[in-house]
């Protein structure tokens, strides 16, 4: 009795271990942003769109994690023996085989299809609009084709452009309008540096792979496509961008506070680019600071805005 409670017990480990849940604040945050600003700007607030909402995030966040868990989950073995790092590869729950290797495979089309449902409820029963289904799809297809195979937009050098627009302007613009209808201009410039820092947390995490691999990548991306050297310059100019695009947000009616709120995470974005600029990714420890902290950067970018609205 003992054995099989001590089995169930590490089967639901390993699938909340599977499922990654730290991660899907980077689709969450972004979606509270958008219905906060719904309730700030138009107050118009709905707690069953926000619920069903916020459950559809959460089912797509899952399909894209399980989806990368089946498709990648040979080459994040290979990358975790050489260089173990946290925040590079995946959650490393299925070469034990206590989870079959299939499993994730249909539970991410399972939840992909609830997700779809939802979409489906919002925009014909909850009357949210026309757009609801397409933007749904905008953000939840390039999620699970980024790793699925024959598309794998990461290996097409579009992987990260998509990750970035999926969790930059999607999640707050799709909050934002099935609760209103529409979508406010200022969702635009706040969605530039909010996908531009992501955009560089998904860059940033695939340097582990190429320090760890002398010889070459593990894995084909855009990393690997344009080298070491060419992707330190492309992650600080992204950084760079993405701190005009703050400023630059500013002329479209968004409080001014938020710049000033935004000065901590930009110092934070500008030691890791610094960071980055010396080559310090060569140290494996460092870098494995480097990628917590640049997604404390994405994070504080969406928070301060949220903040400068309250």
């Amino acid at each position: 009795m003992a054995s099989r409670k001590g089995d169930i017990q590490a089967k639901i480990t390993r699938w909340f271990g599977l499922s990654r849940p730290p991660y899907h604040m980077v689709g969450i945050l972004p979606f509270l942003l958008g219905t906060f600003l719904a309730w700030r700007l138009e107050r118009v607030f709905s707690p069953a769109v926000f619920t069903l909402g916020s459950l559809g995030v959460v089912l797509v966040m899952l399909s894209t994690c399980h989806a990368q868990e089946y498709f990648d989950g040979r080459q994040d073995e290979r990358s975790r023996s050489l260089y173990r790092n946290r925040l590079g590869v995946g959650s490393g729950r299925l070469p034990d085989g206590i989870l079959p290797s299939a499993i994730p495979l249909w539970t991410s089309i399972a939840t992909l299809v609830l997700a779809g449902c939802i979409g489906i409820g919002l925009q014909f029963w909850l009357k949210t609009g026309p757009l609801t289904l397409p933007m749904g799809c905008v953000g939840a297809l390039p999620g699970l084709l980024y790793s699925a195979r024959p598309v794998r937009l990461v290996e097409r050098g579009l992987g990260e452009i998509l990750i970035g627009a999926c969790y930059g302007w999607i999640p707050v613009a799709s909050a934002f309008y099935i609760q209103t209808g529409h979508i406010a201009p200022c969702i635009y410039w706040m969605a530039l540096p909010i996908g531009l820092s992501i955009f560089n947390v998904i860059l940033l995490n695939e340097f582990p792979d190429h320090s760890a691999t002398p010889g070459g990548m593990i894995r084909t991306n855009l990393l690997a496509s344009l080298g070491k050297e060419k992707g330190m310059s492309l992650y600080v100019l992204v950084a760079i961008l993405s701190w005009t695009g703050v400023y630059l947000s500013l002329n479209a009616g968004i409080p001014r506070k938020a710049l000033y709120l935004y000065l901590p995470v930009m110092a934070m974005s500008a030691v890791v680019a610094f960071m980055m600029a010396r080559g310090k990714y060569e140290n494996p420890l460092l870098l494995e600071i480097l990628c917590g902290l640049n997604i404390a950067v994405y994070l504080g970018t969406t928070i301060a805005y949220l903040l400068a609205f309250v």
